[in-house]
């Protein structure tokens, strides 16, 4: 079998590129960055991914350099261009240029990396750290601007890019990868998703046998994939299956999935209406008590009480089914992105966490590692899972169906305390930067912070409030702004852009307190179901509201979320005009001004994945 080696680095996109190079008919596995030589002597090929650290600083990772010099062909990304042009004598330096987000750079076509491209290309980028000399023997093969943006030494057929081809948001990255495996390696790239569904139902039967294996279903195809796998690997009498409803769902939602799951078979089902334990009760984590959720601000501990919570309550309900919880084997769907943005170390060793998800928390961990919880999407990414559910004969709705954090509105109500203080130096930098920006737009810092993932980081940074002229402006200049603002000052990591017009912000925009209650709950999600049910196009992944507590008279904001990716680890937010109708956000700023007059600011999220996340918390 043709097989490749990813060496990880600690980059968020490692499972990326392994899921692009199954996808492209290769077997792939990842192993890391100090894997000794003889590990690899059956692979005929590397990738070096990226990572976190830099590769000229005491903190830089400890490899065998006999590795750089095994004679197979080689592909670095981003920090592992830069460990091959430092292996060859080159020189990385930090501060030539700090890119993060979607740039234009310029190929040598000549190069086999890029046969059948143009010399322009749109690409993801998301380092601070460059190439500031040349490795001896390497040629320039991409140039962003004055920076190296590719390097290549074509007898040694060893290449390195300092961008990521394995994102969607690099236009024509899979070409380049293709050309990697086939015109590189040489590869015959035969490798199907018809082989990895079958290794699925193998590994349930190898480790569930007879006994019974309790599913949390949440409705989303994850979960609902893991089903149908368990009930067409095990005797469907030993599968039970549990959906919960925090309180924190979507408009009608748990109706839905209820529904859904009855027609998939399931025979042993349960629905949990646990709203006051989620909201009013507090939990112990490892000896720290967390909660009530209702006075938390902190979106990891947010995260962690709602994850929490979560396992407390199923294991309660298992008294109810007559099963054992800590001996009865528990699935869920965990995606292989999941775990990477926590930080697992399963996944790999060097990864920054970006926020816990709820079905990777500690005690999750700790069942994990004494063989009992059963994760049939651990190796596969957001559009794997869609196209099995398909082969499965899963409902289009559920296969299709827009991706719903565990937390629900319990991460997309943006709690605050109100006691943010902007720093002088950093205001004064943002008036700098955004001092010029053309008509009609104008822009301020506001003391309200959100996640985001910069250079393979934990980011979690002040939100930029941009104005114009509402619907009526140039959205592609609305989204460079965008990309140049975070780019451009450390401080800041998303934008949002008022689509209310005629808004007089000359005043300040300012945050105010603001904690979970139900009042806001059955706010935001009246408001989101009028989004999603007005945002129609299918190329968006994934569209939502999230209420702030941020305004000009002290009222609560809305901004709108419509992100347009594949694998959730990047992504780009869907532009009005093309991918969005103006009409169709006309309707909802106006529905939201007459029905909700508690709603100061309606803005739209025009930041991409990265700097930000697709979550704001």
């Amino acid at each position: 079998m043709e097989l490749l080696a990813i060496l990880d680095c600690g980059g968020q996109y490692t499972k990326v590129i392994d899921r692009k190079i199954r996808e492209l008919g290769v077997k792939s596995d990842i192993f890391p960055i100090n894997v000794e030589p003889e590990q690899l002597k059956d692979y005929q090929a590397i990738i070096l991914s990226g990572g976190p650290n830099s590769v000229w600083a005491e903190s830089a990772l400890k490899y065998n350099p006999a590795i750089l010099d095994m004679g197979l062909p080689m592909l670095g990304i981003c920090y592992g261009m830069q460990l091959i042009n430092q292996h060859f004598n080159g020189v990385v330096a930090p501060g030539v240029k700090t890119e993060y987000g979607e740039e234009e750079i310029y190929l040598n076509t000549e190069c086999p990396l890029f046969d059948g491209l143009t010399d322009s290309e749109n690409v993801l980028m998301s380092h601070g750290d460059s190439v500031a000399k040349l490795a001896n023997g390497f040629e320039v093969s991409a140039k962003s601007g004055d920076v190296i943006a590719g390097i290549y030494n074509e007898k040694l057929k060893i290449y390195g890019v300092q961008f990521h081809p394995e994102v969607d948001l690099t236009e024509h990255g899979k070409q380049m990868l293709t050309n990697f495996l086939t015109k590189i390696c040489g590869f015959q790239c035969d490798y199907t998703l018809d082989d990895r569904i079958q290794t699925s139902i193998e590994y349930i039967r190898k480790k569930v046998g007879n006994e019974k294996v309790l599913v949390l279903v949440s409705g989303g195809v994850d979960s609902a994939v893991t089903a149908a796998l368990l009930l067409r690997a095990l005797d469907p009498e030993n599968v039970y299956a549990i959906h919960v409803d925090h309180g924190l769902m979507r408009k009608n939602e748990s109706d839905l999935i209820c529904e859904n799951l009855e027609h998939q078979g399931l025979k042993h089902l349960m629905r949990l209406n646990a709203e006051a334990d989620f909201l009013y009760s507090k939990i112990d984590v490892d000896g720290r008590f967390l909660g009530p959720l209702t006075d938390m601000v902190d979106p990891e501990e947010k995260r962690a009480l709602i994850g929490n919570m979560f396992i407390k309550v199923v294991a309660d309900a298992c008294n109810q089914l007559n099963l054992d919880f800590d001996k009865t084997y528990l699935a869920q769907g965990t995606l292989r992105a999941d775990l990477i943005e926590s930080g697992n170390p399963d996944v790999s060793g060097y990864a920054n966490k970006i926020k816990t998800h709820h079905n990777d928390v500690d005690i999750i961990r700790r069942a994990r590692a004494k063989g009992m919880v059963v994760e049939t999407n651990w190796d596969w990414h957001k559009d794997e899972v869609r196209q099995v559910a398909r082969m499965l004969g899963i409902d289009e709705e559920i296969a299709s169906r827009q991706p719903f954090p565990g937390p629900g509105l319990g991460v997309r109500v943006m709690c605050n305390k109100g006691d943010l203080v902007i720093k002088p130096e950093e205001q004064a930098a943002f008036d700098k930067i955004t001092a010029s920006l053309p008509a009609p737009f104008s822009a301020q810092i506001v003391a309200l912070q959100s996640v985001g993932v910069q250079g393979d980081f934990r980011s979690y940074k002040y939100l930029s409030v941009l104005n114009g002229n509402g619907l009526d402006v140039d959205w592609q200049e609305a989204h460079a702004i965008a990309r140049m603002v975070p780019n451009n000052i450390n401080c800041v990591n998303r934008m949002a852009y008022i689509l209310n017009k005629n808004k007089d912000i000359s005043n300040g925009i300012k945050a105010y307190p603001m904690y979970i209650n139900k009042l806001d709950l059955d706010l935001l999600r009246e408001i989101d179901h009028i989004v999603t049910n007005t945002i129609k196009n299918k190329i968006i992944s994934q569209t939502f509201a999230v209420l702030l507590p941020i305004g000009i008279t002290g009222k609560k904001s809305i901004a709108i979320r419509c992100i347009v990716t594949n694998d959730f680890m990047t992504g780009r937010p869907a532009i009005v005009g093309r991918d969005i109708e103006p009409a169709e956000m006309q309707h909802i700023v106006a529905e939201i001004e007459a029905k909700y007059p508690e709603i100061d600011l309606v803005m739209y999220d025009v930041t991409g994945k990265p700097p930000a996340t697709v979550e704001w918390q």
